[in-house]
């Protein structure tokens, strides 16, 4: 189904289907005008209905001063500084899944795993833009002429999940049908989102389609709300499938909108898909003399942090690329995110407890050792993400 002209009457349901254990979470997109809405609404299985609003990847940051990383012997500064190079933990075992523009799966960087790819967009697996395949190596890389990239280099089964197009656009429900198809279907112990809604975009569209710029300033806000309810409602029904299932991680990219660089006081909240329950939000850090500080366009009340800033990964192609971002960070989170998986799979925790003993792990293990002086607790989180 084309979504072209966002201002169409696309709502997409969350709906459960009950009567087998573990239940099924379903995403389906209809046009419905307001007399079905009503209608749906009352059936008990559907959890919640949203209208469709374009999404759009957490895009990499220029940064004024900032230096990119260059291609050297031996670990990124990102690897180490989550000290996934001196673990003796690889991911080996897991499952993990990067929601984004799709996989180079010719880079080296991902010789020997085992790539599962769906696309969601309609425009082909594979990865034109070099988001998803950078977000990718980061997770799970190996590494690329001795410069090791990947925090999670054990994996050897991902996920990967084309929820953003060749322009790096999407919409909705394709993240909700990716985090279905990869918690539910795949059950996959991490997954990975450098995504946000485009809220501006979708004011945008709306006045395009000539409707006042209030109105549509305020029918972005409902629908807004209306998505926070239904990734809420899919991910309160993924975790109700811990007593059958393991369980899934879900780690995102808190977003790059502040400014702190021209204002302190430039700075807004975690954002969508990252602000929704359950959802581990990842802020992003620079290194610029020795001690970590939050970078200036992260955005504030994440709850962990990890290396943002001249993230050195795989580029579409072949090679290494350095870039800026929540987006580079997220990544990170979801690598020793998968690490601290394998460290809790060997203990003999019981498969309904691991995901939350992973997720207590990830946040209880962060450290606030390294960072400059006057770092706000609220702009870092729990701290700098720490691997097993």
């Amino acid at each position: 189904m084309s979504r072209e002209n966002m201002a169409g009457p696309f709502e997409a349901a969350i709906s459960e289907r009950k009567g087998t254990a573990p239940s099924s979470a379903r995403v389906e997109v209809e046009s419905l005008n307001k007399r079905d809405i009503r209608t749906l609404a009352r059936d008990p299985q559907v959890r919640a209905i949203a209208p469709v609003m374009p999404i759009a990847l957490v895009r990499p940051v220029d940064m004024e001063g900032a230096q990119p990383e260059a291609a050297a012997a031996g670990p990124t500064w990102g690897v180490k500084a989550v000290g996934a190079d001196v673990s003796a933990r690889t991911g080996s075992g897991v499952t993990v899944c990067v929601l984004d523009t799709g996989i180079d799966a010719g880079h080296k960087a991902f010789s020997g795993v085992t790539l599962v790819q769906k696309d969601f967009t309609g425009s082909g697996n594979g990865d034109k833009e070099g988001h998803g395949t950078h977000c990718a190596g980061t997770v799970f890389g190996r590494d690329v002429d001795d410069t090791r990239i990947g925090v999670a280099r054990g994996v050897t089964r991902a996920l990967i999940g084309k929820v953003l197009g060749d322009d790096g656009s999407g919409s909705t429900d394709g993240i909700l049908s990716g985090i279905q198809w990869a918690a539910v279907e795949q059950n996959a112990h991490v997954i990975s989102m450098s995504i946000g809604i485009d809220l501006a975009g979708f004011v945008r569209q709306q006045v395009e389609a000539g409707m006042p710029a209030d109105l549509a300033a305020s029918a972005a806000l409902q629908a807004y709300r209306a998505n926070v309810r239904a990734f809420d409602a899919l991910m309160e029904m993924i975790r109700s499938r811990e007593v059958f299932e393991n369980g899934s991680v879900i780690v995102a990219a808190a977003g790059n909108a502040s400014r702190r660089q021209v204002n302190p006081d430039f700075e807004i909240g975690v954002e969508m898909p990252a602000a929704a329950d359950g959802v581990i939000s990842v802020a992003a850090l620079q290194q610029p003399a020795g001690a970590l500080q939050v970078a200036p366009f992260s955005n504030t009340f994440a709850n962990v942090s990890a290396p943002g800033v001249g993230v050195l990964s795989a580029r579409l192609g072949g090679g290494l690329v350095s870039h800026n971002g929540t987006s580079m960070a997220a990544p990170h989170v979801a690598g020793i995110a998968a690490l601290w998986w394998e460290q809790i799979l060997t203990t003999g925790v019981p498969a309904t407890t691991a995901r939350a003993a992973v997720v207590a792990k990830l946040l209880s293990s962060a450290t606030t050792n390294g960072f400059a002086p006057g770092v706000d607790p609220a702009d870092r989180g729990m701290g700098l993400v720490q691997a097993p």
